[in-house]
This record gives structure tokens, C-alpha cells and sequence, in this order.
């Protein structure tokens, strides 16, 4: 398997923190933009490309009272495009987060704001499985858990148990779906291992195991023969963005391939299509933080 890579965006002082999603036969990239890794004027920039390489600014989404951050795309039974992420509130007295979400038929109009799950649980990651969506949530703050949520239409969540892991900084996560509704978390922990999670339906009851070292900003997807591939943050040595396999019965990670990167980094999205793997992620090792598109052909 080959790769190719190329830096898409590098306008803004910090660009980082992407997702990806393929939509109306048009690659989609968003991304924050921002003075700095945590500022309070982030905003999201959406890119679109036909072809995976050349990309063109479509839209850029701002909330005047947060910083916004970690922009998710998501596509909706109904057909529509969905963009979620969560805002740093500007103004702290009644609470510090926020999660938002706005929709659009075509990915270039996008409706306003719309408020969604409950105060100070970031909605970091939503899939899913047969015209029902599976979201993963954490508390910004003590005490720590993270909160599995049922939605419909991707404006209301409905907690199904009171939390789903608890008793360390557990956060950022990916979710995947086999084929009779199990589902699959890779989650993030601070400082600790991250951990592999499975859950039957209704996802009240999860079996996680530890996956055996570090990671930050999970995103991962099942190839056509079955492999489990994930792009992480690893820790040890020198920081770098990472393909790395997840052995599915046991959760182990392994590393198969660095991308270029280092520093300030990770953040990937993925999207399957035809014979290739496309990756969205950030980094800083050529000094500013940029965007990069990665494409894996299989």
C-alpha cells in the first residue's frame, strides 16, 4: 500500500483539529482556524475538492460568544450534512461548554446554530446504524465520565445510562459499527492507556480493554478485508500523527506507519472510497500548523 500526501491549508496563524467526509460526490474538509491551539476566536473553515487534491474555501462558520473547536461532519438518514462541534464559551458564569450543531442540504448553506445535548458534555463523536445515531459525549470538568447518547435526527440526544466509563480523564473518541449493531469505541485517556471499548444494544453495558499505550484524537474505519485502521496521536519517542492497526478481539494497537508529521498534531478524519483511504489531519513539524491531506491506496 502506497501514500501520498500534500499540505491543503495554511492561511490562518493555527489551522488544526479536522474531520472529512465524502458527500454529494465531493470530498468535504473542515478544520478550526485560530491565533492559536487554544484562543478565543476559533472558527471553522470548510474546503471542498472533487478529486482529493484540489481543494477550494467554501465556507467559513463563526459564534461570536465561543471558540469553536474539533468541527465534526456526520451525514443525517435524511440525506442531509450535519456539522457539530462544541464552543469554549466566552462567557463562564452559567457554564464553560457547549456543544453546536448546523445543517445543510448541499455543504455550501448552512442553517444557524442549533444547541445541542446537555451543558458541559462535549458531543465529540456521533455514527450510525441503520437510520439510528450512536453519540459519545465527555464532561469538561470534574467529576470525569464520559456519556453514551441516543439521537434520531442529530439535534436530540437522549442519555442511555449515566455514564458509560468514569474514573480517569477519559475524552476524544471514534466510533464504529459492525454488522449486528455491536459497537466499537476507541477512546482517549489523560495520562493513562487508551482503551478499546465494545457494546451490544441498547449500549448500556461496555467491556473495555486497555489497547497498550497512549493515544490522542482517534479516528479509525474498517477496510473492505475486515482490518480495523486507525490515524492517532502517539506519545512515546517523538509525537507523530500514526496509522496503526487495532487487533479487534483483543484491542491492541500496533503502529504500521507514521504520516509526516510532528509537534502539534493529529486530528484525522477518514473516508473510504473506491480503492483509496483519504486523511485529513493537522501538524506542525514544518513550523506553522497546517492542514494535509493524506491518500492510501490499497
Amino acid at each position: 500500500m502506497g501514500i501520498q500526501h500534500q499540505c491543503i491549508w495554511q492561511q490562518a496563524a493555527h489551522n488544526a483539529f479536522t474531520d472529512l467526509i465524502h458527500f454529494h460526490r465531493t470530498f468535504w474538509c473542515v478544520f478550526r482556524e485560530g491565533s492559536a491551539h487554544i484562543s478565543p476566536d476559533g472558527q471553522f473553515r470548510i474546503l471542498r475538492s472533487l478529486d482529493g487534491v484540489h481543494w477550494l474555501s467554501t465556507a467559513v462558520i463563526q459564534w461570536p460568544g465561543a471558540d469553536l473547536r474539533d468541527a465534526k461532519f456526520s451525514i443525517l438518514p435524511d440525506g442531509r450534512l450535519m456539522l457539530y462541534g462544541a464552543g469554549a464559551l466566552h462567557d463562564r458564569s452559567q457554564q464553560s461548554h457547549q456543544s453546536y450543531a448546523w445543517f445543510s442540504d448541499d455543504g455550501l448553506h448552512w442553517s444557524k446554530a442549533v444547541p445541542v445535548g446537555e451543558p458541559n458534555i462535549w458531543i465529540w463523536r456521533l455514527s450510525w446504524h441503520q437510520q439510528q445515531g450512536l453519540a459519545i459525549g465527555y464532561k469538561c470538568g470534574k467529576p470525569h465520565f464520559i456519556r453514551a447518547y441516543h439521537t434520531s435526527n442529530g439535534r436530540n440526544y437522549q442519555p442511555i445510562s449515566p455514564d458509560c466509563y468514569s474514573g480517569s480523564y477519559a475524552n476524544e473518541s471514534g466510533l464504529l459499527f459492525e454488522a449486528d449493531g455491536t459497537a466499537l469505541c476507541l477512546l482517549r485517556r489523560d495520562p493513562e492507556h487508551g482503551l478499546y471499548g465494545r457494546a451490544r444494544p441498547p449500549y448500556q453495558q461496555w467491556d473495555w480493554r486497555d489497547i497498550g499505550c497512549r493515544i490522542g484524537g482517534p479516528e479509525w474505519l474498517e477496510l473492505p478485508d475486515g482490518r480495523l485502521l486507525a490515524c492517532v496521536r502517539l506519545y512515546d519517542g517523538q509525537v507523530r500523527t500514526s496509522l496503526c492497526w487495532i487487533d479487534r478481539q483483543s484491542g491492541q494497537l500496533s503502529e504500521w506507519q507514521a504520516l509526516p508529521s510532528g509537534g502539534d498534531c493529529s486530528y484525522a478524519g477518514m473516508v473510504l472510497q473506491g480503492s483509496k483511504v483519504y486523511i485529513s489531519y493537522y501538524s506542525s513539524h514544518e513550523g506553522q500548523s497546517r492542514i494535509y491531506l493524506a491518500q492510501l491506496t490499497l
